[in-house]
């Protein structure tokens, strides 16, 4: 028995570690903090209608909670998209299974169509909550070569990881915020900036967030120590991926609702 428990512990330890954990819950949380600072009151309004008066921030991890129900294992492949760095989303073949902008048009297109059910719009708004937020975590929006980053080995303070999670929940845990403290001490930006970051499509900001990975690629190397270096130059790129998503998330939600 001891021998089967230790086995099935390191198959799980194994398979959570090839899957990745995207932004992780105090990401998410923090992306839907953020993004309920900035909707409208209509959209707010229409929100709670649908989510029974659950905040974006409870709802942003439903998407990964329903990953051992094998019924929601289509869902799978909408958490990230993967293009080779020499290729661009149009001119890499697609994913028969989807991807991520797959999954957000489709998430959108559900809300929007007045023939859908209010149970189904719920469902595909916290799924959508859930994919803005993993847009905006640059490794989303990799490679899949090294699976996004999973495949990336590299340490931690001495402890052996990948880079997807570091940038899933690692450099977030160093700093030691809960999700409110993280959404409540982001810079303030105005009405421009903020109008700013909610122009252009989906696409954009997943190449907004594919910028950054190729930086981060360009500056990492496999089997690196990463630490307190690593955190100066890549803790404020990895706020300011947690404030857009939210601030993009609520424009998006003022669109659908406002």
């Amino acid at each position: 028995m001891k021998y089967i428990f230790i086995t099935l512990f390191l198959l799980s330890t194994t398979i959570a570690q090839a899957v990745g954990f995207e932004w992780g819950k105090t990401g998410h949380r923090t992306t839907g903090a953020i993004a309920e600072q900035y909707l409208s009151r209509k959209a707010k309004k229409e929100i709670n209608k649908l989510l029974d008066g659950q905040s974006l921030a409870f709802v942003s991890t439903f998407a990964d909670e329903i990953k051992s129900d094998n019924q929601y294992r289509s869902f799978g492949p909408w958490h990230y998209v993967n293009v080779p760095f020499d290729k661009t989303y149009d001119t890499h073949s697609k994913s028969d299974r989807g991807d991520i902008i797959q999954g957000i048009t489709k998430c959108i297109e559900v809300i929007k169509n007045e023939n859908s059910t209010k149970d189904e719009k719920a469902f595909y708004l916290k799924m959508l909550v859930h994919f803005i937020g993993d847009l905006h975590q640059p490794l989303h929006t990799g490679i899949g070569k090294d699976k996004g980053g999973n495949d990336f080995q590299v340490q931690w303070f001495r402890d052996g990881t990948n880079l997807h999670r570091v940038w899933d929940t690692q450099m977030i845990e160093h700093y030691n915020m809960s999700y409110s403290e993280l959404a409540t001490t982001m810079p303030r930006l105005s009405k421009k900036q903020v109008a700013l970051l909610q122009q252009g499509s989906v696409r954009d900001w997943m190449e907004d967030s594919r910028t950054l990975v190729k930086d981060i690629y360009a500056n990492t190397k496999k089997g690196e120590k990463l630490g307190y270096n690593y955190m100066y130059q890549y803790f404020n790129p990895l706020r300011s991926q947690l404030q857009k998503g939210g601030i993009r998330l609520a424009g998006l939600l003022n669109e659908l609702f406002g």
